[in-house]
């Protein structure tokens, strides 16, 4: 593991791929973290800027200093200088090809305002199993948050073991998909150093996809390519 997947290093910042299954920090219970193995490899160890769930694949950004982690937390907390882009393969089709859900999420015992923006690239329609292809943007960061609103919309994430549909998920494991299909995909700075990132999505998403793609009876219901 300690073979990280780097997508792109200067002196401020390593961006960082992050595989599945991987927890970001290091707490109890848990055998190997991000921060862990980045303290193990490099000296000073980066700072963490943001996080993903041990379970979401794809794009995370770290410091080289204290600075450089004010600076980019500053950069990746408004909308207007940066980001993150997520690929999620969900249950069913939303009633939109394109919308923003902004259903408050709790937090701490009080609701808090939220958003997420996305768009279906393509959706199936399989005898046994209805499900769709979505980009996603955060405008907010709430923990779980796409998570819990494609769940709270009906759509929840295949795998998703916290918000999904148990059922579904206990028939996919049986055929093979025993990850969340969520990945953080894209990564954009309009700062001085420009950044404009993307991950590709991991293999066990085109497992997913290719094994259904010209499954006998599918169909493609829409495509927002």
């Amino acid at each position: 593991m300690k073979n990280l997947d780097i997508l792109y290093e200067d002196n401020l910042v390593i961006v960082i791929n992050k595989p599945a299954g991987l927890a970001v920090q290091g707490g109890k219970g848990v055998k190997s973290s991000l921060d862990k193995i980045l303290a193990e490899i490099r000296a000073p160890p980066p700072l963490l800027v943001h996080r993903l769930d041990k379970d979401t694949s794809g794009i995370i950004l770290t410091a080289k200093t204290r600075e450089a982690a004010a600076k980019f937390s500053r950069l990746l907390g408004t909308g207007r200088q940066s980001v993150k882009q997520y690929i999620a393969v969900c249950s069913g089709c939303p009633a939109k090809k394109e919308g923003v859900i902004t259903l408050e999420i709790p937090v701490h015992g009080s609701m808090k305002s939220s958003e997420t923006s996305y768009r279906i690239i393509k959706s199936r329609k399989l005898p046994d199993m209805d499900f769709s292809v979505l980009e996603l943007e955060l405008g907010s960061g709430r923990m779980h948050q796409i998570r819990r609103h494609l769940a709270m919309i009906g759509n929840p994430v295949l795998g998703d073991d916290k918000y999904g549909d148990f059922t579904l998920n206990k028939k996919l494991r049986k055929t093979g998909v025993k990850r969340l299909l969520l990945h953080s995909s894209r990564l954009i700075i309009k700062d001085e150093i420009n950044l404009n990132l993307s991950a590709p999505l991991p293999g066990y998403f085109h497992s997913f996809l290719d094994n259904n793609d010209n499954d006998a009876g599918g169909s493609v219901v829409i495509s927002a390519d």
